[in-house]
């Protein structure tokens, strides 16, 4: 049983993910920065369906709370799948954007990414076998307005998976990042209504993230060995 962190685990798209996993026979650790009750909420259902899971709950942007949660962690085992898919929205347009919504943006997204991936890739390339998902956005490949803190910190980890899957390839670990566009959740729920997705989406609906979850499994599995390196959208066709 290969042990699966998915940062952000308690929210829409990161629950989804973590029952999916859960469904492969991983051990799943939801990770929730303030959402302790909802990750264990997650938790109950992983178990209730015959899964495995725990949850953990610390803040992925200060750096020496994010080693401590790992180091205890890793006492159990190494962590072989990694999803990094926890961020957050501050949206505001570029002239009157503070300081504040940029940094904090790319301090999650980013930072965040830096905090997590970095204390777990010795211990995965030990093993030979590791499998890092970066859960990102269509904003970071075709912009959105109002969005320059999201995409910005988006799009750096699009450039990071490229360079660390080069760094990791020859060690049996896959890095790619999953960039979804419009997908029904509570953190898109009131950004756009039914008419704004026909006029956005080919598909002219919402995507869900059970859809999301399925691609992030397969990039997971034994049979996405050969797949690294990559941004694979999920996203209607939208771009």
């Amino acid at each position: 049983m290969k042990r699966a962190l998915v940062t952000g685990g308690s929210g829409g798209i990161g629950a989804a993910i973590c029952r999916r996993l859960a469904a492969d026979g991983h051990h799943v650790i939801v990770h929730a920065n303030s959402g302790s009750a909802r990750a264990a909420a997650v938790v109950a259902d992983i178990v209730a369906a015959g899964g495995s899971a725990e949850a953990v709950t610390f803040d992925i942007t200060e750096r020496a709370a994010t080693a401590a949660a790992l180091d205890q962690l890793l006492e159990a085992g190494s962590i072989q799948i990694l999803v990094n898919n926890a961020g957050i929205h501050a949206d505001a347009v570029f002239p009157g954007m503070s300081s504040t919504q940029w940094h904090d943006v790319l301090d999650v997204s980013l930072n965040g990414f830096f905090n997590v991936t970095q204390p777990l890739s010795l211990p995965m390339i030990r093993t030979r076998w590791g499998r890092i998902v970066n859960i990102t956005s269509v904003a970071a490949i075709a912009g959105n307005r109002g969005q320059v803190n999201y995409s910005a910190a988006k799009g750096a980890l699009h450039a990071a998976t490229k360079s660390l899957a080069l760094e990791l390839a020859s060690r049996g670990i896959t890095v790619n990042a999953v960039a979804p566009g419009i997908i029904e959740t509570g953190m898109s729920e009131g950004a756009f209504d039914t008419e704004a997705i026909r006029k956005l989406v080919p598909m002219q609906r919402a995507g869900q993230p059970e859809e999301v979850a399925e691609l992030v499994a397969f990039l997971a599995s034994d049979k996405a060995a050969y797949i690294s390196g990559q941004i694979i959208s999920i996203n209607g066709a939208m771009i």
